[in-house]
């Protein structure tokens, strides 16, 4: 129970995070192009796997501070950041072509998804 805890408390925090630095950065930048959300994936994507590298290779942090940081804090700044750090993983396994494959899949996989979702959206909400 305290695991599942530990990531819905995280998991606050980084939505927190999330909305706080896009909103910020959307009034000082503009709405032009979604920096915000470039930002927070960047960031995320740059601190779990500084996170994950540290605590793999140092041993440094808790299981449970792992977790609280990573699934739960960047989990909800970002999931990007799993999407990347799971992908550089199969590149480091030498897994190119799955490596390839999750990066093909999730970008045009998401836009797909995301095409259907605002189709059925619209059908369903038509006036």
């Amino acid at each position: 129970m305290l695991p599942f805890l530990l990531v819905c408390l995280g998991g606050a925090v980084g939505s927190g995070a999330r909305y706080l630095v896009a909103t910020w950065m959307a009034r000082a930048l503009g709405t032009d192009f979604p920096r915000g959300t470039l930002f927070v994936n960047l960031t995320g994507s740059f601190l779990l796997a500084a996170l994950l590298a540290g605590a793999l290779e140092g041993g440094g942090l808790s299981p449970n501070t792992r977790l609280f940081l990573g699934a739960g804090v960047l989990g909800g700044y970002t999931t990007y950041s799993s999407f990347n750090f799971e992908t550089l993983a199969l590149v480091e396994q030498g897994s190119w072509a799955l490596a390839g494959a999750n990066l093909a899949f999730t970008v045009v996989g998401c836009l797909v998804a995301g095409l259907a979702g605002l189709a059925l959206g619209r059908w369903a909400f038509a006036a």
